[in-house]
């Protein structure tokens, strides 16, 4: 049976609480979207859909190297995004303003450590963002995008790759990190 996978940095506990402190009182106001929780928040860098039994060993192998090539660097999440556009939004979130080259070098890194382990891996074009909200239909944003501009953002030092694992749930998915890997640091030789 294969897992759906992927890999992310994930904001630190105070900005996801400040963050949160400043979407809790906008959820009630549109029925329409349905909000991400807080503790699900991350930067995706990587998507695989179908990674077969065993693979992940292999992937975390890669990923290590991956890491460990990659300095920590800094992020800011802010200014409002949707997608596919805002006449549309099947996605609502904040973009990353600071740190998205970092992190979209780190993202082709994470895709190929996917496919060295013999794992497809979502090809899509890499843009960063924390997704708050989604709408299977697809939604008018632009108030949204208004809002989520008024935000004032904030930043932190990403220092930590993560593997998650993305499990059905019945109503969305529940993620369970899988490892993690911190930027920077030399992958231990097992054999030394």
């Amino acid at each position: 049976m294969s897992k759906r996978m992927f890999t992310a940095v994930l904001p630190p506990p105070e900005v996801i609480q400040e963050l949160d402190s400043y979407v809790a009182p906008r959820r009630e106001a549109d029925r329409d979207l349905r909000w991400t929780r807080p503790e699900g928040w991350h930067l995706t860098t990587s998507f695989m859909g179908h990674v077969g039994v065993g693979r992940d060993e292999y992937l975390e192998d890669h990923l290590a190297e991956v890491a460990a090539g990659v300095q920590p660097f800094e992020v800011r999440v802010a200014g409002g995004i949707a997608f596919p556009d805002p006449a549309r939004a099947r996605i609502i979130g904040l973009g990353v303003p600071v740190g998205h080259e970092p992190l979209a070098s780190l993202s082709a890194s994470c895709r190929r450590a996917a496919s060295r382990a013999g794992i497809d891996v979502d090809g899509s074009r890499f843009i960063g963002h924390l997704t708050l909200a989604r709408n299977s239909r697809g939604v008018q944003a632009t108030r949204w995008l208004t809002v989520l501009d008024s935000f004032p953002g904030w930043s932190w030092t990403a220092d930590e790759l993560v593997l998650i694992e993305s499990r059905s749930t019945g109503y969305g998915f529940g993620y369970e990190v899988a490892a993690r890997f911190a930027l920077g640091r030399p992958v231990a030789d097992p054999y030394a």
